[in-house]
């Protein structure tokens, strides 16, 4: 197998090969998809079981998309997960040296890959499909991020409630997320980030949403794929390794600085008259003047 092939998660292979496989592998393809990686971790025979198809149709799809049996697709799922657990001590030890006479220079380089990578990874049929969930005035945006990637949340929400109404930034403190989960409608968006190390209290907000509110949820995560995403009805998947003991965040913000553009031309019209009452409001609040030196100091 090429390193090309290995270093490609199995979903991503599966989705690749849609095209070529038969009804039955399909199923086999779904059930996988459906409970990812953990479907693909059961016995030959469970898996038979489970989908109606026969060990040798799985033996048949297993080489469709890469593997050299079965065993080798659960290795390789397996290493995904570790993958996905993997810590900056961990990241530090394998990291491809960054030389210190041109530091920046060559992150900056590696970033850029980055960002080269993400324009691969996600399609610009899934960009308007998030930019319009976001920009539709109807829905109700609910945003969440884990320990370091609500950072990135918090940057999505303050412009987009600047843009339109409706944008609520959970609370990190899940005992906070009761109130946001009740006024939660069908027709609303969830909106996740979650990066390796991830977050399983996400996974089961997710789940609690899907089961009892029936919002949208999308998950915003790496390859490696955060848990939360068994629960979500999209899920964009962005490049994050850099190659050193630290992940990037750069495609992520990337992401939401293009998203935070188009939602707000969406209807700029209906954009302008929001940011103009806003500042309205913020320019005109008591103290606001002293706080930026504006005031008059006689």
């Amino acid at each position: 197998m090429s390193d090309g092939k290995s270093s490609t998660t199995i979903r991503t292979r599966i989705r690749d090969a849609a095209a070529q496989l038969t009804a039955s592998e399909r199923k086999i393809a779904n059930a996988i998809l459906a409970d990812y990686p953990f479907t693909g971790l059961e016995s030959i025979q469970e898996l038979a079981a489970k989908t109606g198809v026969s060990a040798p149709s799985i033996t048949r799809f297993v080489s469709k998309i890469g593997c050299g049996g079965f065993q080798d697709l659960q290795r390789q799922l397996i290493t995904e997960l570790k993958e996905g657990q993997r810590s900056p001590l961990d990241l530090k030890s394998s990291q491809k040296p960054v030389g210190h006479s041109e530091f920046l220079s060559e992150y900056v380089a590696r970033v850029s890959a980055v960002m080269q990578e993400m324009t691969a990874t996600v399609s610009q049929a899934q960009f308007d499909i998030l930019a319009d969930l976001l920009a539709d005035p109807s829905r109700n945006i609910f945003l969440l991020g884990g320990r370091v990637s609500d950072n990135v949340a918090a940057f999505l929400s303050i412009h987009l409630r600047q843009i339109r109404s409706g944008i609520y930034h959970m609370s990190d403190n899940p005992e906070m997320w009761p109130e946001h989960v009740l006024r939660m409608r069908k027709k609303d968006v969830v909106l996740l980030f979650d990066f390796r190390r991830y977050q399983l209290s996400l996974a089961r907000l997710a789940e609690t949403i899907a089961k009892k509110r029936g919002a949208t949820i999308v998950v915003v995560t790496d390859k490696w794929m955060s848990p939360a995403a068994r629960s979500a009805d999209h899920i964009v998947a962005l490049p994050i390794d850099a190659g050193t003991a630290w992940d990037t965040v750069a495609a992520a913000m990337a992401l939401v600085e293009a998203l935070i553009v188009r939602v707000s031309e969406a209807d700029w019209e209906a954009t302008q008259k929001r940011i103009k009452d806003w500042d309205g409001i913020r320019f005109s609040m008591p103290g606001y003047d002293q706080i930026n030196g504006d005031a008059d100091e006689t």
